[in-house]
């Protein structure tokens, strides 16, 4: 039987204080997003958790209307050195690792709490190696599959990112309530979100 819905966020924010719970019926998925990733993302085809091997918003769509709660959990991170990161993901490479670990977390508690669901979505790519299986392959001139993904090294605790899988993290924060924005400067603050669909 699930816990009560307050009792788990109270025990949710034993993990992590700054989570927020939404109805699903906020989170906004939309096709473009994955443009974004395909057309700019350095780490598009790179890593297991992104397109082209990431589920697509149509099937993201159809998920998360089988779900009718959700919590998003934010870190705020420093900047990394420098002012100019060759990659991004390299430059937030301990606040992002730490976002994956955090919001595992959260999916594995809300599990053993009854809420047998609960499912996690990251931000940005992988950062939980220095080099994910799928770019060793591809600069070994080897064609990466889906299958590649039960090569993981940390199949367990990878998860897709939100907009990996379509989601429209601006509108879908706006919606509950935060200002997203773009920041112009790599010196600038950085908050960073994670999902958990819970049931």
């Amino acid at each position: 039987m699930n816990e009560d819905i307050n009792s788990l966020l109270s025990n949710l924010r034993s993990i992590h204080q700054d989570i927020k719970p939404i109805s699903t019926d906020i989170i906004v998925v939309a096709d473009w997003v994955r443009f974004k990733c395909r057309y700019g993302c350095r780490a598009y085809g790179k890593h297991l958790c992104c397109p082209p091997y990431a589920p697509t918003p149509e099937v993201m769509r159809r998920v998360v209307s089988e779900y009718k709660t959700a919590i998003l959990a934010s870190l705020e991170t420093l900047p990394g050195p420098g002012t100019d990161p060759t990659h991004t993901r390299h430059y937030l490479m301990n606040s992002v690792t730490h976002l994956h670990k955090t919001v595992y977390q959260l999916e594995i508690k809300a599990f053993l709490s009854g809420y047998y669901k609960a499912l996690g979505f990251y931000a940005m790519p992988c950062a939980l190696c220095e080099t994910c299986v799928a770019e060793e392959k591809l600069e070994k001139g080897e064609e990466v599959s889906l299958l590649d993904t039960t090569k993981c090294r940390h199949k367990d605790i990878m998860r897709p990112s939100m907009e990996a899988c379509g989601v429209d993290v601006f509108k879908t924060l706006e919606n509950a309530g935060y200002s997203p924005r773009v920041l112009k400067s790599y010196s600038e603050q950085v908050v960073l979100f994670g999902m958990v669909l819970l049931e």
